[in-house]
């Protein structure tokens, strides 16, 4: 399930409708990670990714520094259910063509998973099932 990713994550990174894609790119670049959630008050308004950024970009300038995470956000946010599982959400981030799934619950925002998070389980999964099947073979 989808919940059982966000365990252990480092904690989401949010920012507010009028943060500049100057602080964006300074906490894409701090924390390691590929987007941020735009929020006001745990509703999610959009989402700004490095994609966002480089597409801004080229269509701005660079002038886009200087404009807001309003401004170029990727506004509505896919979310998806903790209780989802991981194939699911690799289905509606391939479909939909993102890196980034918002997980709610109930209206609450609890994290985000990354197409490497879901890419990860998967492996650990299938390594986990390969051994089980070399145990129960060698019994």
């Amino acid at each position: 399930m989808i919940g059982s990713i966000l365990v252990g994550k480092k904690p989401l990174v949010t920012v507010g409708t009028d943060t500049t894609v100057r602080q964006i790119a300074a906490l894409l670049h701090e924390h390691r990670i590929g987007a941020v959630l735009v929020i006001d008050a745990d509703h999610i308004l959009g989402l700004v990714s490095e994609r966002d950024i480089c597409r801004c970009l080229h269509t701005h300038g660079s002038g886009v520094q200087d404009l807001s995470a309003r401004d170029v956000m990727t506004s509505p946010v896919a979310v998806i259910d903790s209780h989802a599982c991981v194939s699911d959400a690799m289905a509606i981030m391939t479909d939909r063509r993102f890196r980034h799934l918002p997980v709610v619950d109930d209206g609450k925002l609890l994290g985000m998973v990354s197409i490497g998070d879901l890419v990860k389980r998967r492996i650990e999964d299938a390594e986990a099932e390969a051994d089980s099947l070399k145990h129960y073979i060698s019994s």
